[in-house]
């Protein structure tokens, strides 16, 4: 059943009530990291490199899906077949590599990545990039990093409103809220059609999307110690595709004009949990009940459905004999069990327990430090063992240094473990994939506190990677090959408040990734580059933002002929977005995205987007 947007907004308005006022925004969470750890940690204490891309800059930059705002985010690469398929790698790993989370919820059922296909921004408090290893906490597929997508709960009071756009296709979306010291329900949707274009790049039929998303959160304090709470999320998605010709002889003939080409895709995440405080908060308790269900068909055909269940439980303790939240040492202990399945086979599954450790210590002297171990018991392969360590120490004058090493792993998919088709025959004794990494760097305050520059090297090897072997005539197996594939690189981040009105930034990434046998990794850039910018004007009524995007050094398989490696061409892409306030509730808004119409190829043989306008109106109350 399709979700009917004029219902939901009809909902929408008789929850806000008609006399309904926004009252105390959502708390301020600038400065903690919700996903760094089993509990959150504070930015400036955080050893280990992540970015939070929030809110109101996804507002002023006018970015819409998930995948534009995380192209300015440094160590992370965006590779589009298209508008619908989206795969993005965190400093040189594997899509795989890089485990997606909506409200802390796994985003892809079963064994698979999660693609980003059109994934909305709309009603999203903040986006979360932990780079490098973080199975210790979030298990296989954080191998590279994590990417935490927090949704929207609204503030103390009522608040409801929406938006609606027109352009490349028409958005239209709506909020509600209402919110007291004891807790609070919300409930959010967005209808995205994008009208999309032709991703073969000769002139033929657009690829669109339609996407419809709800999301319902709610949390109560039943006692000051105790709290119940849910999330749950519905996506359902329509897009088209276009074909590719294996046999083709010429760039051109490779990505086909293909107007029958159609798939149809429905996502769920929902959580329940609970969460006790004992012994004044110095003891607390947390336990989870996840589940991610995904479910695709193609052209019409049966769906295959995954789906990922998880039980967490989580004790944090103030060792220092302070309440955990304001205790300078904490320790949490994490138990879980999870399990995973795909309807395309029954004997498609895995299962895991899991059991982990984390010590987070903050020190007078500016010295803060973290350490994970964690331990996964798995069936039917074989067990793991992660660690990571985080280390952050602040000088008097503001320069802080910080560091990690640690490692994570991929778990065999399930073709790998138990193929028996094509010639395959599956290996269930696999071990892991397994990441090693290391980085380091200095964050240094600039322009009197107005502003910092941040550096960091990192450097992570994989090892066990998952090959196919001959076993004969047509026969074939898997095995861990005993090569290593080296990562290493700069990423460097920058923000200015130049002056009152204007604000600056800079992301840069430098990437070197080879295969085991010296090839360069495809589709890891060399060399990404974003400048921005965000000016205010007419009194603080208007917001101009202009955003800057230069990509070189990419390079893709050529997927026919020799199946050679080729260089991509070197593109750069200019955005420019503004608000302009009519009054306290309602604002205009225009972006226009490629301006220069530059031919942005992140996949090989798929055209990028044109130049597009667009123009809408966004309301709050």
């Amino acid at each position: 059943m399709k979700l009917n947007y004029a219902t939901l907004m009809a909902t929408t308005a008789i929850l806000a009530g008609s006399n309904a006022l926004a009252q105390e925004g959502p708390v301020d969470l600038g400065t903690l990291i919700l996903s760094g750890g089993l509990t959150p940690v504070e930015a400036d204490a955080y050893g280990r490199a992540a970015t939070v891309v929030t809110a109101q800059e996804i507002e002023d930059r006018g970015l819409k899906t998930v995948q534009d705002a995380l192209r300015a985010v440094p160590g992370v690469a965006v590779n589009s077949s298209g508008g619908n398929f989206t795969q993005v790698r965190i400093r040189g790993g594997e899509g795989n590599h890089t485990l997606i989370l909506i409200d802390g919820i796994e985003a892809a059922g079963g064994d698979g990545e999660y693609i980003l296909s059109g994934l909305e921004t709309a009603n999203i408090e903040r986006i979360e990039v932990l780079r490098g290893p973080q199975s210790v906490f979030y298990g296989s597929n954080a191998s590279a990093g994590v990417i935490n997508i927090i949704t929207r709960k609204g503030g103390i009071g009522q608040e409801y409103g929406g938006s609606f756009e027109v352009g490349g296709g028409t958005t239209a979306t709506g909020f509600v809220s209402t919110r007291t010291e004891r807790g609070g329900i919300s409930l959010s949707y967005s209808d995205a059609n994008d009208q999309g274009w032709d991703f073969s790049g000769d002139g033929g039929e657009k690829d669109g999307t339609d996407r419809r998303t709800l999301i319902l959160n709610g949390d109560y304090l039943v006692t000051p110690e105790l709290k119940f709470g849910f999330t749950l999320r519905k996506s359902e998605e329509d897009y088209e595709f276009d074909s590719t010709d294996g046999t083709a002889a010429t760039f051109d003939g490779y990505v086909v004009d293909d107007p029958t080409q159609f798939s149809e895709r429905d996502e769920l995440t929902a959580s329940v949990f609970a969460e006790l405080s004992t012994l004044d908060g110095r003891l607390t308790h947390r336990l989870a009940i996840e589940k991610t269900e995904n479910e695709q068909s193609f052209g019409g055909g049966t769906p295959t459905e995954t789906t990922t269940d998880a039980i967490k439980y989580r004790l944090s303790y103030g060792l220092d004999g302070r309440a955990v939240a304001d205790a300078n040492h904490i320790l949490n202990l994490l138990l879980e069990h999870e399990e995973d399945s795909s309807s395309s086979n029954p004997a498609f599954g895995r299962e895991s327990n899991s059991i982990a450790l984390e010590y987070r210590g903050s020190f007078a002297n500016g010295l803060d430090l973290q350490a994970g171990l964690r331990q996964d018991f798995n069936d039917p392969f074989e067990d793991a063992t992660t660690w990571n360590a985080g280390v952050s120490y602040a000088f008097a004058n503001g320069v802080r240094l910080h560091g990690s090493a640690g490692t994570g792993i991929v778990n065999p998919s399930y073709f790998e473990l138990f193929a028996n088709s094509f010639g395959f025959t599956g290996n269930p004794n696999l071990d892991p994939e397994r990441n090693r990494s290391f980085d380091i760097g200095v964050e240094v305050p600039v322009f009197d506190g107005r502003g910092f520059f941040d550096v960091t090297y990192f450097n992570e090897t994989l090892t066990d990677e998952i090959t196919s072997v001959s076993t004969g005539p047509g026969t074939f197996t898997y095995e861990n090959q005993t090569g290593d594939s080296s990562r290493e690189g700069l990423e460097l981040t920058g923000r200015v408040a130049a002056t009152e009105k204007l604000d600056l930034r800079l992301s840069y990434t430098y990437l070197d990734a080879e295969n085991p046998n010296g090839s360069i990794e495809i589709r890891r850039p060399r060399h990404e580059l974003s400048l921005g910018a965000t000016l205010k004007a007419f009194n603080d009524r208007a917001t101009f933002s202009a955003d800057i995007r230069h990509v070189a050094g990419n390079a893709d398989t050529q997927f026919f002929g020799s199946f050679q490696t080729l260089d991509l061409p070197d593109f750069t892409t200019v955005g420019l977005s503004a608000r302009y306030a009519i009054n306290d509730n309602v604002t205009l808004t225009s972006r226009v995205t490629n301006l220069f119409d530059d031919d942005a190829m992140e996949v090989w043989g798929y055209a990028g987007r044109e130049r597009t306008f667009y123009v809408g109106l966004d309301a709050r109350f």
